[in-house]
């Protein structure tokens, strides 16, 4: 294997791409510090702090089963501010264009983009459009960034999971990523399997009215799924963290898919999904907003924090024993988001 090319891989959300962040693109482009890595930067202003984001969608096709590129982009791009305890602002587009996509097409993909910033509650207020040669992309690749307010003092961050903490799911695992694949080759699922794009910047506020301090930490689990998230955080809050797969809740068709294609539902990309680290005294209540909400009617706790400084993640599994949990060394489904 040649260690001098991209791989695909490299994209994965996996082992590769924390590769290719620690060792390349973060020390080359910013320096940042493994503890301050998270899904938004933050920034001080006269005003008070403000998160900072940004996201590329290269999603193949960019038309699937609950959403297009263009919702994608901008719900991928709010999710990351929401995950800070932001409240999302704007956003700029920037778009990449093959010479030679409809114009059709893309009318739909920049409505759904408008649509989905209105739902949001986001204003896109800039952006920038280039087009290449027929070939020298697929279609549309969307960059978009986004900067949204923080407009309270809590510690919310990747950093933040303490021993004790339940971790509370919004929703079914894998929903995302088995939709864009049946749309990408042609697999006729029904209509049970949908994306779960969504924009989660409404349930973070209700989350944050109703718990205060008692909410330590917020995630979405995209590339990689819930196992490399749950991996990230474990390693950088340095504890030790227990799944129960009892508790998680999966589609019945998904799951159905999984085990046809060899796939682990832990592993596949979500949208439309938050892992909420809360005190142990604050599940139910976390459980009772989440429910309430149109996006949380599945919420489930599905494991603990423990004391551990080696970042370990493990899986009570149904029948008792215990199962390592660790990130995908390459890619499971590739240009899923």
């Amino acid at each position: 294997m040649n260690n001098d090319l991209i791989l695909l891989g490299h994209g994965s959300g996996g082992r590769l791409s924390h590769q290719l962040l620690d060792e390349l693109i973060i020390p080359v482009i910013s320096g940042v510090a493994p503890a301050a890595q998270n899904d938004a930067a933050l920034l001080e202003s006269a005003s008070g702090r403000l998160a900072f984001t940004t996201d590329s969608f290269v999603v193949d096709p960019v038309f699937f089963p609950g959403g297009t590129i263009g919702s994608l982009a901008v719900h991928g791009t709010v999710n990351d501010l929401a995950m800070m305890g932001a409240r999302p602002l704007w956003l700029s587009v920037g778009l990449i264009i093959e010479e030679g996509f409809s114009k059709a097409d893309l009318r739909i993909i920049l409505e759904d983009m408008r649509k989905a910033a209105d739902g949001a509650g986001v204003a896109i207020v800039t952006g920038d459009t280039k087009v290449v040669p027929r070939g020298k992309a697929d279609k549309i690749f969307i960059t978009t960034s986004g900067i949204g307010a923080v407009e309270h003092t809590l510690p919310i961050h990747g950093a933040n999971a303490r021993p004790g903490d339940v971790i509370v799911i919004n929703g079914t695992l894998g929903d995302h990523g088995i939709a864009v694949m049946a749309g990408r080759e042609g697999l006729e699922v029904g209509t049970e399997i949908q994306s779960d794009s969504a924009a989660l910047n409404g349930l973070v506020a209700d989350l944050l009215a109703e718990l205060g301090p008692a909410l330590h930490l917020l995630r979405d689990p995209t590339r990689g799924g819930v196992a490399t998230t749950i991996k990230e955080i474990a390693t950088q809050s340095a504890v030790d963290i227990t799944l129960h797969e009892e508790e998680l809740p999966i589609n019945p068709a998904v799951r159905g898919v999984c085990a046809i294609l060899g796939l682990d539902p832990l592993f596949v990309a979500n949208e439309g999904k938050l892992l909420a680290f809360v005190s142990p005294e604050a599940v139910d209540t976390a459980l009772a907003v989440m429910r309430k909400h149109p996006l949380g009617m599945n919420a489930a706790a599905i494991g603990v924090v423990e004391n551990g400084t080696a970042g370990r993640v493990q899986m009570e599994t149904v029948i008792g024993g215990m199962r390592a949990v660790d990130m995908l060394s390459g890619e499971q489904l590739p240009r899923i988001c």
